[in-house]
């Protein structure tokens, strides 16, 4: 008797000590690196991906606190040569009609052929089952295209992904287009946005030898509140401190595909904070906690300035609120180190 009772305290104890010592909050960075961070919950778990440049991983976790030591895999390899073996770029993950479905940039070696492609997979836990190479996802006039997301709205499915207006790198735009599955475009693009506000147009490449200008948007994805919809994208080149969030308003009963939908913010919505060495924040996406109660950013950005455009940049993720006329409020990037409690259950 008096050992079944030592071993009931003993397991209180471990249970006590178990809820006690469990993770409530995490700090940013949530990893050291990752660049165009995507995030997606479903069933208990948050699937994350980033850039790799040269495979698609994704993480499993139930909570984005315990990101970097969740259980994580390579769930796709492109081949070694062709059109989509090299430069992988902002991977999103999504659910459609009951199956997992991958777009991701990929180009030859040689950036103008950039395009977007789509992976599928069947499976209830996108970690396992198969990938399958649905194809080239091949936007209206087929010009240059990376940073594809979708969403379904009112039974309809939407692309929206950053694009040259010709054939020559001179300015990145965000177009959108109907979808007639999850891995076919259909009827023509529209453009909705063009880099144009003094604050969209840091980063110009020219030069005597490179007399081309590149101004930038890019990294555009779906926002929905109430009866509002929103397209947060990045501007300016991601090479400066100033990469920075900037914001497209419609109504979700508006023609999506009508430019003439879709108002513009003049000014940015989130941008670097110096104050706290947050630099170049941009190319996010957007999460629920799992209570669905909490609404959340998913972002990148660099601790130092000058930091550029490459591993340096590092996910972060912070809660946000809706200001009274429904419009998100971002607030500003917290500082790295920073305790924030973790999403809600």
């Amino acid at each position: 008797m008096r050992y079944l009772l030592r071993n009931g305290f003993v397991i209180i104890i471990g249970l006590l000590s178990s809820s006690l010592f469990a993770q409530k909050t995490f700090t940013n960075p949530l990893l050291p690196a990752g660049p165009d961070p995507w995030n997606i919950y479903k069933d208990g778990y948050y699937y994350y991906t980033n850039s790799t440049g040269n495979n698609i991983t994704i993480w499993k976790t139930k909570n984005i606190a315990y990101l970097s030591t969740a259980e994580k895999k390579i769930v796709w390899m492109p081949p070694k040569t062709g059109p989509y073996s090299k430069e992988l770029w902002a991977p999103e993950i999504h659910f459609f009609q009951n199956k997992w479905y991958i777009y991701f940039a990929a180009d030859s070696g040689n950036n103008n052929d950039h395009r977007l492609y789509v992976l599928e997979n069947a499976s209830a836990d996108p970690l396992q089952g198969e990938w399958i190479f649905k194809g080239k996802l091949t936007t209206p006039e087929d010009k240059w295209s990376i940073d594809g997301s979708c969403i379904k709205l009112k039974h309809k499915l939407y692309l929206i992904w950053s694009g040259w207006k010709g054939d020559v790198n001179g300015e990145q735009d965000i177009y959108i287009a109907a979808m007639k599955n999850p891995w076919t475009v259909e009827g023509k693009r529209t453009l909705v946005s063009k880099p144009e506000y003094d604050w969209e147009l840091n980063g110009d490449l020219h030069s005597a030898n490179d007399p081309a200008h590149v101004s930038v948007n890019e990294g555009p994805e779906f926002l929905v509140h109430d009866d509002k919809i929103f397209l947060i994208y990045s501007a300016s080149g991601c090479w400066t401190d100033y990469y920075a969030l900037g914001m497209l308003t419609a109504n979700v009963n508006a023609d999506l595909l009508d430019a003439a939908s879709w108002k513009k913010s003049l000014q940015p919505v989130f941008k670097q904070s110096p104050k706290n060495k947050v630099y170049a924040t941009g190319h996010n996406s957007f999460f629920i906690s799992p209570n669905g109660k909490e609404n959340w950013i998913l972002y990148h950005a660099n601790s130092n300035p000058g930091d550029g455009c490459g591993n340096k940049r590092s996910p972060r993720a912070q809660q946000f609120t809706w200001n009274d006329d429904g419009t998100p409020n971002f607030g500003e990037p917290v500082a790295s180190g920073v305790a924030l409690a973790v999403p809600a259950e």
